[in-house]
């Protein structure tokens, strides 16, 4: 009998795996279609505008009048602004290989329309690739489009090859934005409640971390033969292939703070690294930080150290391009001595 139940049980979840299957090859090839319908769409109307003598006008003109028609023709989804956009979409992607390369079958439209609308290449390159590989909601890739994740991430390179390396440089950011913990921003001295807000949204403090990583412990424990220490936050990056320890700080970066990562760092590469792993990475999110100490400290030339600032309200473009503006400044710097 118990035989019997586990042969159907099987059977049972063979079927659903088929759905599962189906639904998503269906679902992936009703992306597929309906982008490449709105390019072909849009490359038909910037080819009709272009016949115009007064293109401006006769391009307006045309938009309303075809609005029209295939409103009448086949109902609600053709107002002049989804025209509109189509036509933005054949205008930044004159070849469509460059929309199906990054995988356009794994987005909607609606990802697809966020993304076309920056104006750097690099950047949309960047968010399709990371938005398909890693599936991104809607929501969560207007999220980063709007906190800039793209720019936060230190040691930035136009080449997309840098961009999608797989390196400690291309995983850490500065800054992180928190705002999704609904803190205020002054957290003078209240360390334990950004480490337990932190965890209460663990899920997406681990995509503002980025792909790739686990979460392993909250105050893990590190002893050696006369003390304990005590880590805040340990995570295990499957892609880097290291651990990832994070000391949190809400008061500006110390050389004591820099003393106690490093300390970290090395009882961890010594204790609990194993064969396989590469180096550990310690980051210090901290509150503020000064250029000045980060350049003569050990962070300056280490590749497993690194200082980052916490945002807990997003910020606004203009906040995000200074701060942003003022740490490229500063690398520029450290490379010119």
């Amino acid at each position: 009998m118990s035989q019997s139940l586990s042969n159907e049980q099987q059977f049972f979840a063979d079927i659903a795996r088929i759905l599962q299957t189906g639904r998503s090859q269906a679902y992936q090839a009703v992306n597929t279609a309906m982008v490449q319908t709105y390019w072909q769409l849009g490359q038909r109307i910037v080819e009709q505008e272009q016949q115009g003598e007064a293109r401006a006008e006769y391009g307006k003109a045309l938009i309303t009048n075809l609005s029209r028609y295939l409103g009448d023709t086949f109902g609600k989804g053709f107002s002049v602004a989804n025209l509109k956009n189509f036509r933005q979409l054949y205008l930044t992607y004159p070849d469509f290989d460059e929309l199906a390369t990054h995988c356009v079958a794994n987005l909607s439209w609606s990802h697809v329309r966020l993304i076309m609308r920056l104006e750097n290449p690099a950047e949309r390159s960047y968010y399709l690739q990371e938005a398909s590989s890693q599936n991104w909601s809607t929501r969560l890739l207007e999220r980063n489009i709007k906190s800039d994740y793209y720019r936060r991430v230190l040691n930035h390179d136009t080449s997309v090859e840098k961009q999608f390396a797989t390196s400690p440089e291309a995983f850490i950011k500065d800054p992180y934005v928190l705002e999704f913990l609904n803190l205020p921003s002054d957290l003078s001295g209240k360390e334990n409640l950004l480490e337990q807000s932190l965890i209460n949204q663990l899920q997406k403090f681990l995509l503002e971390l980025g792909k790739g990583c686990s979460f392993v412990a909250r105050q893990m424990r590190i002893s050696t033969e006369t003390s304990h220490f005590y880590v805040d936050l340990v995570f295990y990056n499957y892609l880097l292939k290291c651990f990832v320890v994070i000391d949190l700080k809400t008061e500006k970066l110390t050389h004591q703070n820099i003393g106690q990562m490093d300390m970290y760092v090395r009882m961890f590469d010594d204790l609990k690294r194993g064969e396989d792993d590469n180096p550990t990475l310690g980051i210090i999110l901290c509150a503020d930080k000064d250029e000045t100490l980060v350049h003569y400290s050990v962070l300056s030339e280490s590749k497993q150290l690194f200082a980052s600032k916490y945002q807990t309200m997003l910020p606004t473009e203009e906040e995000l391009a200074a701060m942003l503006e003022q740490d490229f400044q500063h690398s520029l710097g450290d490379k010119n001595e």
